[in-house]
């Protein structure tokens, strides 16, 4: 087991295990959604228990920071944490202490920030995968690969497009990579040298993409990695109508701000915003493969 901190190694779940429905983020739009998630976990003979996410809104928040705070660190814990959605919001809960237990914490986007907080405070147990919402939406291999992780199964290797050559193994830290620039700088962040990264991101444009990449680099964060990986990029791209002399493509960016670190990089990853969006424990061994463009977990 290797983690970027040597906390004790989240527990297997089982059937009868309850989850927490936590909205941390974006007030919820869509129940039905919420609601077959649910349905799916509850197929893994896991106890959802009632949640009043569904009716709840401050402003674009899923109620107001004390409400989504209790939410997140209830005094009636459950092995697993559930997030409902993503957008905005989770960021905003980490201004207070941080309670963290141990146990499972599911989701990705907008909940970057918690899982790295948590990965950062030393507790396993962080997957970054399906929120509740887009959880029916996965194809059954995504949705098998996450159950297995979370019942403490081996899954199979992730496939994409070999970048750099080499190998590489080291803890695997998961992020959004607009998410993750925003705690750049705070104690939320958790070192990654020596740490194999998988970045993905939604609804940015190219020179978005390299302006953040250019700060993750002049704070030396890429120049520490041993890996790194990039999973979707969704409506990233350059308006068509622009000159493709006036502009570049986002794998323009994410190869020229990557290629110069000397590690082995990975691209097109499924991971973030796609589906399936395939769950990966944040913290757990991983290995990355270079030349043959292939993720794999070395540890459970």
């Amino acid at each position: 087991m290797s983690h970027l901190h040597s906390h004790t190694a989240a527990k297997p779940l089982n059937n009868g295990d309850e989850v927490l429905t936590v909205a941390a983020s974006s007030a919820l739009d869509d129940e039905q959604s919420l609601l077959e998630g649910l349905k799916i976990l509850e197929s893994w003979g896991l106890v959802c228990r009632p949640q009043d996410v569904s009716k709840r809104n401050w402003g674009y928040l899923a109620g107001d920071d004390s409400v989504r705070y209790s939410e997140l660190h209830s005094e009636n814990p459950a092995p697993l944490i559930a997030f409902a959605r993503g957008g905005w919001g989770a960021a905003r809960l980490l201004e207070r202490p941080q309670p963290w237990k141990p146990g499972w914490l599911l989701g990705f986007s907008d909940v970057t920030s918690i899982l790295l907080s948590r990965l950062s405070a030393g507790f396993d147990g962080g997957v970054h995968g399906p929120l509740l919402t887009s959880l029916a939406k996965e194809p059954v291999w995504s949705q098998e690969r996450l159950r297995s992780i979370l019942f403490g199964k081996s899954v199979p290797a992730l496939n994409g497009d070999a970048w750099q050559g080499g190998i590489a193994t080291g803890p695997l830290v998961i992020a959004n990579l607009t998410v993750g620039s925003h705690l750049l700088g705070s104690r939320h962040m958790p070192k990654l040298r020596g740490a194999i990264l998988i970045l993905e991101d939604i609804g940015e444009a190219p020179y978005r993409i390299d302006r953040m990449l250019t700060q993750w680099r002049l704070a030396g964060i890429l120049q520490e990695l041993a890996g790194l990986g990039f999973g979707s990029f969704i409506e990233c791209n350059a308006p068509s109508d622009e000159p493709p002399k006036k502009t570049f493509q986002l794998q323009q960016v994410l190869r020229e701000r990557s290629r110069d670190l000397n590690i082995p990089v990975v691209g097109n990853l499924p991971v973030g915003h796609c589906c399936g969006n395939a769950a990966l424990p944040q913290g757990r061994l991983g290995k990355l493969d270079g030349g043959r463009g292939e993720l794999s977990l070395l540890s459970y």
